[in-house]
């Protein structure tokens, strides 16, 4: 098995199950050393024992609310004393919010969406692009859904969470695409077979979809050295690369 990701430090937000628990085991096997962020302590653990069942090395576990912003900034601080550099950054942590007319939908639910899927996210853009920058071939992947562009009916907060990361994601791109060798895509899993899903859709068979494993499996190549693109959007569903700004 070659390890295209050897001697790389990777950091991956929600990474106690579904595709973020799948994305850090993968990247473990590519022979990342993998920092895995998530409020679950017990999923972390889990993680760490596939990791090392896989013959890959142990994780660094970091059990954090990501709605913590100070300690987003305190974690790091801790991987540059530790390592030095970022070499990946996957921001996969997101929640569904309510399923819900928009003036049915409370303020603390409002908030609670725009923190996880967007502001999270923004922090760690502000407190990880030093680290990355270190690295001599940075990589992001974001996270997204098309819910972003094609604005569905009861899903306000998510629709919108979502359309605000590509946003952001794509402004970052650009701006340091002339002046880093950083490169930062986002990736669209479409329909997976996860929690979050069956929230959003409980009446689908989830046999029909394809497991986190496989979505994993595509996102890997975006955060290698070899991959060059940026400012784009990966759609998992079709295969293929999209100019997100085009949709």
């Amino acid at each position: 098995m070659t390890h295209p990701l050897a001697s790389r430090i990777a950091l991956v937000t929600g990474a106690s199950r579904g595709i973020g628990y799948a994305t850090a085991r993968a990247l473990a096997r590519a022979g990342a050393h993998v920092i895995a962020v998530a409020k679950t302590q017990g999923g972390l653990e889990e993680l760490d024992d596939a990791i090392r069942a896989d013959g890959g090395h142990a994780a660094t576990l970091v059990p954090l609310d990501l709605t913590d912003f100070d300690a987003i900034g305190r974690l790091g601080a801790s991987i540059h004393e530790r390592h030095g550099k970022l070499d990946v950054l996957v921001g996969n942590a997101g929640i569904a919010g309510p399923s819900s007319p928009l003036g049915h939908i409370e303020m603390k639910s409002w908030t609670g969406v725009i923190g996880i899927n967007l502001t999270t996210n923004f922090q760690m853009i502000r407190c990880m692009e030093p680290l990355l920058r270190m690295s001599d071939a940075g990589r992001a992947v974001f996270m997204t859904s098309r819910a972003g562009g094609k604005a569905p009916a009861y899903r306000g907060p998510y629709a919108a969470s979502k359309a605000a990361l590509e946003t952001l994601v794509q402004v970052w791109a650009k701006e340091v695409v002339n002046t880093t060798p950083i490169r930062i895509n986002l990736f669209d899993p479409g329909p997976t077979r996860t929690k979050l899903r069956g929230t959003i859709m409980p009446g689908e068979d989830p046999e029909t979809l394809p497991t986190p494993d496989q979505i994993a499996e595509l996102l890997v190549p975006l955060c290698l050295p070899s991959w060059t693109e940026t400012g784009k959007l990966f759609d998992a569903a079709s295969r293929t690369l999209k100019d997100p700004s085009a949709d």
